[in-house]
């Protein structure tokens, strides 16, 4: 019997396993980087063991010292988690040679499975060995790892070098192994996948399908299951293939077939050897616990009978620090409040914890389950809406907006679905009445305050910036109360530092209110005061390049200096920030003028990286 564990990972895997050990009677244990010092993971383990360092490549990257922490914490198994080495075959090997339990696959079958390239070989498939034209587009994938890093699809062919060497080191830096590979594209399919659990006794259960078509960059923001509109046919052939994978790989534990479906026809993609971000979902509608299941088939148990009847339906939302319309772009900082009424929310994350820049942007999982796809699809999206999320900008209001948009609740979406639809999605609709709450918040109004009216002074002024606008409010303290200027049929109910109520034609609406800095958040809404005589902003250079997002630079263009002629659209600076990386291209043909960015420079929002002279062009 397993009675202390190690997980090797980070953030909402480790908190979401610690939490079955604890249930289990199992003492745990934590590995931490130096950036996570402080994190939640390390704070509800029983013991922690510190990785010296901060990015991945010096901390869950190396297998070595996690074993030496097992060993030394006193843990007699390993639980691998999600991304990092939880496909690993040499990392496997070492937990089972220090004597460790690995909650996991044979090592043979992470090696069967985990390079993509080999899985498709074990399936009778091929990738491309080399690339046309007539083969456009094309995809590239990191042969190792998941999580849509060391991805990208190549439209033309004289992108394709460049796009292999952004995909190796994307690779490399994520999950320790640059070895890439192309393959066809398929435009607009369905990404559908197929849970397996396998014991040590030859049984292998098919916990259903799960549909995560909704996906940015390759990685995926909405997951459900079952996947709505599978005929049975599909549904047998997909179970059965992935059956076949699993038995070919000699697969034990928790695992995950994934597919793209498109035109009826089922394209087999890769088989994942380690529990998936979404499997909550399919926990919620087979009533399992799949961490609990995979510590039993580590102990040697065997699964029992057929596996548990589906019930109901089950969606996840992955709430993310990023801003869809700026292409994604990650947010740090500090998340001072979250909290989703009614659903299970699975996070890293408590009030007042901090978002850094060295792992992905991943906040939260919130997971909705009834007995209908449409109950489920809109119990989610009215917890998102009513959640608080105080901190860096996230994508909250985009996974509303796409739970209730006609092609997912039709069930009609595929992986397109935010290449057409992200503008839409992502239009700002702020609260109009957002600047006047928070203007009477700020005020400390504590009185009960009757009708509007016009007042001949200006009196104090508050200034706020609203998606990209600027909003003004002006108000006076007098002997009976707080009076301001505001429009016709608006009327103050009720207004303290955390609460504004507004009757807004007969319609009383309630405002909450919390102001960190100068960033106020009311309601759902987010504003920026701003100082009454602003300062002037920095006076930057025509054709300057400015980083859009804190992070660090990973490379600059090979032999570039200031003076060098560039093309427009040319990648000069890559920066990585949550694991991610980001091109900081040429904006117009020019001449290089100045480089300030140099390989390992930490830089903030707004940092000039680089300045183009496009008067002189190439």
């Amino acid at each position: 019997m397993i009675t202390s564990l190690l997980v090797a990972n980070r953030g909402e895997i480790a908190c979401r396993v610690f939490r079955t050990c604890r249930e289990q009677g199992i003492r745990t244990v934590a590995v931490h980087s130096d950036a996570d010092a402080e994190a939640l993971h390390v704070r509800l383990a029983d013991a922690a063991v510190r990785l010296p360092g901060a990015a991945p490549s010096d901390t869950y990257l190396r297998g070595d010292p996690i074993v030496r922490a097992a060993l030394a914490a006193g843990a007699d198994a390993v639980h691998p988690g999600y991304g990092f080495l939880s496909e690993n075959a040499g990392f496997a090997r070492a937990v089972l040679d220090a004597g460790l339990v690995w909650v996991g696959p044979p090592p043979e079958a992470i090696e069967a499975m985990a390079s993509k390239t080999r899985a498709k070989k074990l399936m009778g498939l091929e990738p491309l060995t080399t690339v046309t034209a007539a083969d456009l587009p094309v995809l590239v994938k990191a042969a190792a790892g998941g999580g849509g890093r060391g991805m990208r699809v190549v439209r033309e062919l004289d992108a394709l070098d460049d796009e292999l060497a952004a995909a190796r080191a994307e690779a490399l830096s994520a999950f320790g192994d640059d070895e890439v590979f192309a393959e066809p594209y398929i435009e607009d399919g369905r990404h559908v996948e197929v849970q397996l659990l396998a014991d040590t006794h030859g049984t292998i259960w098919t916990l259903g399908t799960r549909d995560c078509s909704l996906q940015r960059r390759h990685q995926k923001v909405i997951e459900e299951a079952p996947a709505p509109g599978l005929t049975p046919e599909l549904t047998a052939s997909l179970c059965e293939s992935a059956v076949r994978a699993a038995r070919a790989a000699g697969h034990v534990g928790a695992g995950t077939v994934e597919f793209l479906v498109a035109d009826g026809r089922a394209h087999f993609l890769e088989m994942n050897t380690r529990l998936q971000v979404e499997h909550p979902v399919t926990e919620a509608v087979f009533g399992i616990d799949l961490v609990a299941l995979q510590i039993r088939i580590a102990e040697g148990a065997a699964l029992e009978g057929e596996p548990p009847r589906a019930r109901g339906h089950a969606v996840e939302a992955r709430l993310y620090a990023e801003d869809p319309a700026r292409g994604w772009a990650p947010g740090t900082g500090t998340l001072h409040r979250l909290a989703v009424p009614g659903v299970r929310l699975d996070t890293g994350y408590a009030d007042g914890d901090t978002i850094g820049v060295h792992y992905d942007s991943l906040i939260a999982k919130a997971v909705a389950h009834a007995s209908t796809r449409a109950e489920a699809v809109r119990r989610l999206a009215g917890a998102l809406e009513r959640a608080t999320v105080h901190g860096p900008v996230t994508n909250r209001e985009l996974l509303v907006r796409s739970l209730r948009h006609e092609e997912f609740t039709a069930a009609r979406m595929d992986t397109g679905f935010y290449d057409r639809r992200l503008p839409a999605l992502t239009a700002p609709a702020p609260d109009p009445y957002a600047p006047l709450a928070a203007a009477l918040a700020d005020a400390h109004g504590r009185s009960r305050f009757g009708g509007w009216r016009n007042l001949p002074s200006q009196g104090q002024l508050k200034r706020y910036l609203m998606a990209g606008e600027e909003h003004e409010v002006r108000y006076r303290h007098t002997r009976t109360g707080l009076e301001t200027e505001a429009a016709d049929g608006v009327r103050v109910v009720h207004a303290d530092d955390r609460l504004v109520v507004l009757e807004v034609d007969g319609v009383r609406r309630r405002f909450e209110v919390a102001r960190y800095g100068d960033r106020v958040h009311v309601g759902g809404t987010v504003l920026t005061a701003l100082p009454r005589f602003p300062e002037p902003a920095p006076d930057h250079a025509p054709g300057s390049l400015l980083a859009p997002m804190p992070g660090t630079v990973v490379r600059v263009a090979e032999g570039l200096a200031a003076g060098d002629p560039v093309r427009a659209g040319e990648p000069l600076v890559w920066l990585e920030a949550m694991k991610m990386r980001h091109t900081i291209s040429a904006p117009a043909a020019g001449t290089l003028r100045a480089l300030y960015a140099t390989p390992g420079l930490q830089v903030e929002v707004g940092a000039l990286l680089a300045v183009v002279d496009t008067e002189t062009p190439r």
